[in-house]
């Protein structure tokens, strides 16, 4: 069974995380922000993976600890359920509208950490209570823990919540397919060196 659970727990964060790669998208998730639940719901509905999560930061500072360090928990959480990574896809790809937003992510389970995050020149609108930087963050972290090559790229958008939320799918239905099994080559691991 492809899971994982652990607690994270710094000065700043305390985390508590179980998942399960082959899952049905259920969660229960309570990290104290409202708009960032609402984010970790759906991405644990795009991506069926079935998520627990209980974190409590220093929300007083702002969430970009709490938001870094679930991300961090999250991202070793699905490596070490990958295990060896045998029979994976390994790649995955998504385009996520959402109203007026277009956001695309695309992934390597490579083992090699790399993000690339590209918005609009000019920028774009924060949603309410959570800055568009706390998705990038988020990203980072996740990529740098997971150990893969993460490339998300919003094409536009007006509302700060849509873009959020588009960037959260599209990285959620990127990693579906990515950690899906690939019933041709489900006794391989999908790398020419023999190892991910």
């Amino acid at each position: 069974m492809r899971q994982d659970s652990r607690r994270r727990t710094t000065g700043e964060t305390d985390i508590n995380l179980e998942l399960n790669l082959d899952g049905t998208g259920h969660s229960i998730i309570s990290t104290g922000h409202g708009f960032f639940d609402h984010m970790l719901t759906l991405f644990s509905r795009h991506s069926l993976i079935n998520l627990k999560i209980d974190a409590h930061g220093d929300l007083g500072v702002d969430a970009h600890h709490t938001v870094e360090d679930v991300a961090i928990t999250l991202g070793d959480c699905v490596r070490t359920a990958l295990g060896n990574k045998k029979g994976i896809v390994r790649y995955g790809c998504a385009y996520v509208p959402m109203d007026e937003t277009l956001t695309r992510t695309v992934i390597d389970l490579s083992d090699r950490p790399y993000l690339s995050f590209r918005i609009p020149t000019g920028g774009l609108p924060d949603a309410p209570n959570f800055p568009l930087s706390l998705c990038e963050e988020f990203c980072r972290a996740f990529a740098n823990n997971l150990r893969c090559n993460l490339h998300v790229e919003v094409f536009y958008g007006r509302d700060g919540h849509h873009i959020a939320e588009s960037i959260f799918k599209s990285l959620a239905r990127a990693l579906r397919e990515a950690v899906a099994i690939d019933p041709k080559n489900k006794d391989m691991i999908p790398s020419t060196k023999g190892i991910l």
